[in-house]
């Protein structure tokens, strides 16, 4: 499973976990404030993201990015999946 994949289903989890509703499906211009999770529901999403795929990228990178666009926070992903390989 990609790494896309794998954060679409987690997100998808995250939400029913916490019985969010999501506004719309999650697209990669779906602006991450407007799909219905509050700030404990991404912290939960990157809790288990770390548990499925081995990595925290919020916590290695050296300078903070915040994504604001779905495929801004898989655009992070995928870069320290590419670092946590090498």
């Amino acid at each position: 499973m990609s790494v896309r994949d794998t954060i679409h289903d987690v997100f998808k989890e995250v939400a029913a976990f916490q019985d969010v509703v999501l506004k719309n499906e999650i697209k990669d211009d779906s602006v991450l404030l407007e799909t219905g999770l509050d700030s404990l529901g991404f912290a939960v999403l990157v809790v288990r993201l770390e548990e499925r795929l081995g990595y925290d990228p919020f916590i290695v990178m050296e300078s903070p990015v915040y994504p604001v666009t779905f495929k801004d926070f898989v655009d992070i992903y995928e870069q320290y999946e590419l670092a946590e390989g090498q």
